[in-house]
């Protein structure tokens, strides 16, 4: 039923006016309201809406947190729900715009350098817990949440606290099987439940709000498994552990939404592409929204005489990127999960989750923190991950053939546990309920 209301205009300091009054509506109005905080898509809503920023650019802190987002909206749309999508970092005005313009540098910065990035592990809990996210989102998200009847996903917990301290009915996904204390800050106000990945996960998180003095009851944390979009389980339909064997072995190597890994991905590259063209191999390189990597990946096939063309060429040496992490996640999901046998990625909670799904095994990259430690030890458990040796990747590319590790992988994520593969409907579905 839709409510009609009197209209409220946005606070003037907003930017988007039109877009964010408009959202507000919808979010009001539809079955399945889902919040994240991960990225601008501000060009997107230029070409679709006809409202253009203030400002100029776009800010990408997170593919994770904007690919889970979509994989809720799209699995929302496939069991027949009302649903839409907002992300309050699109309508935050000039002053908080140019303070995370400042974060994402920063983020940048610290996943391009191993020495900051060691500073930034040591002090993680702390830098989290001085955030000046909170405060740029909260005006922007209270506007356009106001008028939600209907039980809130969050896919970011910055916003799920602000929702449930503004009485919101919220249920938060906890995308990793870690739990970090920001999600226990509102965990005692019943308005707000919990989707985790896994058992282990739900005992860490009622173990740590034991620790923390919280009372949540054990109803309120329910184990659904990570949201993967349904568009992306499709694409493990048909795969055959051994097809590379019969046209050579088909690699995605993916950064993530700051550019990390930088490093060891040109150190992988520079060990693979003199060799690529007698292997037979094929891959599709990932810079997302990084222009920095867009570069380095022609830059190396130059100097490997090697032709590069776009997602959708037939060369053995492709490139996906674009300025929107819409534009450049919906070319990942055309272009990657169904065609790669294995994905060079760190062991984050979209790309290995999506991988998986998919039915790709997984060489990884250094993790970015304690959570994708867990990530790496679970899919390493699994038998479907290893560490990458980018210094010496040719070799080990050889070892793990000659081991038949690839086809056993494969296999074994072509037969991973549906909890892997039914989170998002899982999610979906414990929003109805609540």
């Amino acid at each position: 039923m839709v409510i009609h209301r009197k209209h409220i205009l946005p606070p003037k300091d907003l930017d988007l006016p039109r877009t964010i009054h408009d959202d507000r509506h919808k979010i009001e109005n539809v079955q399945v309201p889902i919040i994240t905080v991960s990225a601008s898509f501000r060009s997107d809503i230029a070409k679709s809406l006809g409202e253009h920023t203030r400002e100029k650019g776009e800010l990408a802190f997170s593919r994770a947190h904007f690919s889970m987002a979509i994989a809720v909206y799209e699995q929302a749309k496939e069991s027949g729900l009302s649903c839409w999508l907002v992300d309050p970092v699109n309508y935050i005005g000039s002053e908080g715009w140019a303070s995370l313009e400042k974060i994402e540098y920063v983020g940048q910065l610290i996943a391009r350098n191993p020495i900051l990035k060691k500073a930034k592990d040591i002090l993680d809990s702390f830098i989290r817990s001085k955030s000046p996210l909170t405060k740029h989102i909260e005006e922007p998200l209270g506007y356009v949440t106001a008028r939600a009847v209907n039980p809130i996903i969050s896919l970011h917990y910055e916003a799920g606290n602000i929702l449930a301290k503004n009485n919101k009915k919220v249920l938060q996904v906890v995308t990793d099987p870690h739990v970090r204390p920001q999600y226990l800050l509102q965990a005692e106000r019943k308005n707000i439940s919990f989707a985790v990945f896994d058992e282990h996960t739900k005992k860490q998180f009622l173990d740590l709000a034991i620790e923390l003095k919280k009372e949540v009851s054990n109803d309120r944390v329910v184990v659904t498994g990570p949201p993967v979009d349904p568009r992306i389980i499709e694409k493990r339909k048909g795969k055959n552990a051994d097809g590379y064997k019969k046209r050579g072995l088909r690699l995605a190597i993916t950064t993530s939404g700051l550019g990390t890994n930088y490093g060891e991905i040109k150190q992988a590259l520079e060990s693979l592409l003199p060799v690529l063209t007698e292997r037979k191999m094929e891959i599709l390189l990932y810079a997302s929204t990084h222009l920095d990597f867009y570069k380095m990946f022609y830059e190396l096939g130059a100097k490997n005489s090697l032709p590069i063309g776009g997602e959708n060429s037939k060369m053995p040496l492709r490139i996906i990127y674009d300025k929107s992490i819409i534009a450049a996640n919906q070319k990942l999901i055309d272009s990657a999960f169904g065609w790669a046998d294995g994905f060079i990625t760190k062991p984050s909670g979209d790309m290995a989750y999506d991988a998986v799904a998919a039915g790709c095994f997984l060489l990884t990259l250094s993790p970015w923190g304690e959570w994708e430690e867990k990530i790496f030890d679970i899919f390493t458990r699994l038998g479907i991950a290893k560490a990458i040796d980018a210094g010496n990747f040719v070799e080990q590319l050889d070892r793990l053939e000659q081991e038949n590790w690839f086809s056993r992988a494969i296999n074994n994520a072509l037969n991973i546990d549906d909890i892997f593969l039914n989170g998002a409907k899982n999610i979906v579905d414990l929003q109805q309920k609540l």
